[in-house]
C-alpha cells in the first residue's frame, strides 16, 4: 500500500447529512405557492463533508469525524464519502436519533435552505478520539451554528490541533438567526485562515464595506478571506491584500459551492502557494461546483483545477 502523503493529511470535525435539491426553479418559492423544478437529487451534503470530499478530490488524505443515525441516509452518506476517498473510520452511528437532512431549493442564482438537525445536534466532543491528530497537517471546522453540542468545544479543539503542530482553519457559516454572539470570537482568534462570504463579514465586524471588514478581521486572524461569489474573492495575510476576480460558471446550483472554495483555497495553503494563487484556487473550485447539481460532482482533481485556471 502507497504510504499517504504525511505533508497534506487533513481532519475534518463537523456534521453529516444528506441534502435533498431541487434545480431549475423558475422563481424563490413563495409560502401558498406552488412552483416546479427541473430536476431533483438526493446527494451527500453539510459543508463539513463537502470540504472534505473538495480536498480528498485534490489529493489530501481526510480523516472524517462526525455522527450519523444507523439509517438509511446515514448509509447513504458513508458509502458517499468513501466513494471520494475519505475514511469514515471515525464516523459514528447512532441508533437513537436521525441523519440529518437539509432541504435545498436552486434558482440560478441563489438557494433556499430547510434543515433538519437530527444527529447534528447529537455530535458532542466526546465523540473525538484524542489522537485524531496523528499525522495529520490540518484542521478546518465549519458549521458552527448547526452543531449545537460541539460548538462550545471549536476553540479547545482548534487549540489542541495546533498544539500538535496542525495549522486551523474556520468557516462559521451564515448564522440561523444573523445573530452572532461574542464566544464565537475565541474561535476565530483560534484560527490561521478564516472564511466568510459577503454577509457573515459585514454581520461579523459590524460594516458595510467589504474593505472595511476585510481590515477590521485581519486584525483578529493571521489570514483572513472574504468570498464574493460570482466577483470572486478578498484576502489579507501577513500584511498583504488581494482581491482575485471570479470565474465565469454557468450555473446550476450554489449548495456547498463555498465549501469548495474553502478547500480549493486550503489546498493551495498546504502547498506553500502565495495568497493569491490560493484565491484562485478557491475561485476556481467554486465555480467549477457551482455547475453541477450538490457539493461534490463538480469538484476538480489537480489536473482539472489546473486546466480550468489556465483556461
Amino acid at each position: 500500500m502507497a504510504r499517504e502523503p504525511e505533508w497534506s493529511k487533513i481532519v475534518v470535525i463537523g456534521e453529516l447529512n444528506v441534502d435533498l435539491i431541487a434545480t431549475g426553479l423558475a422563481s424563490p418559492p413563495e409560502s401558498g405557492r406552488e412552483i416546479l423544478a427541473t430536476d431533483f437529487q438526493i446527494v451527500l451534503g453539510s459543508a463539513s463533508a463537502i470540504f472534505a470530499c473538495g480536498a480528498a478530490r485534490l489529493g489530501h488524505p481526510v480523516r472524517f469525524v462526525s455522527r450519523v443515525g444507523d439509517d438509511d441516509f446515514g448509509r447513504f452518506c458513508l458509502k458517499s464519502l468513501r466513494e471520494k476517498g475519505v475514511s469514515t473510520r471515525h464516523v459514528l452511528r447512532d441508533a437513537n436519533t436521525r441523519t440529518g437532512v437539509t432541504i435545498a431549493l436552486s434558482t440560478a442564482q441563489d438557494r433556499a435552505l430547510v434543515t433538519y438537525l437530527g444527529a447534528i445536534a447529537e455530535f458532542a466532543e466526546t465523540d473525538v478520539p484524542p489522537d485524531i491528530w496523528r499525522g495529520c497537517k490540518h484542521l478546518h471546522l465549519t458549521s458552527y451554528f448547526l452543531q449545537e453540542r460541539l460548538r462550545p468545544a471549536f476553540p479547545r479543539l482548534l487549540a489542541a490541533a495546533k498544539a500538535h503542530g496542525l495549522t486551523v482553519s474556520f468557516d462559521p457559516n451564515s448564522a440561523p438567526t444573523n445573530d452572532w454572539p461574542a464566544e464565537i470570537r475565541e474561535t476565530i482568534a483560534q484560527s490561521d485562515i478564516l472564511f466568510v462570504n459577503e454577509t457573515e463579514a459585514r454581520q461579523l465586524t459590524q460594516t458595510t464595506d467589504n474593505e472595511k471588514a476585510l481590515q477590521t478581521l485581519s486584525e483578529r486572524v493571521p489570514c483572513a478571506v472574504i468570498k464574493l461569489g460570482a466577483n470572486g474573492a478578498i484576502g489579507w495575510r501577513n500584511g498583504a491584500t488581494a482581491r482575485v476576480p471570479g470565474f465565469l460558471a454557468q450555473v446550476v446550483d450554489t449548495t456547498g459551492a463555498g465549501d469548495s472554495f474553502d478547500a480549493g483555497f486550503v489546498h493551495g495553503w498546504l502547498a506553500g502557494k502565495s495568497l493569491s494563487d490560493c484565491l484562485a484556487m478557491g475561485n476556481a473550485c467554486g465555480a467549477l461546483s457551482a455547475q453541477h447539481a450538490g457539493g461534490t460532482a463538480g469538484q476538480p482533481d489537480t489536473a482539472t483545477l489546473a486546466r480550468f485556471i489556465a483556461q
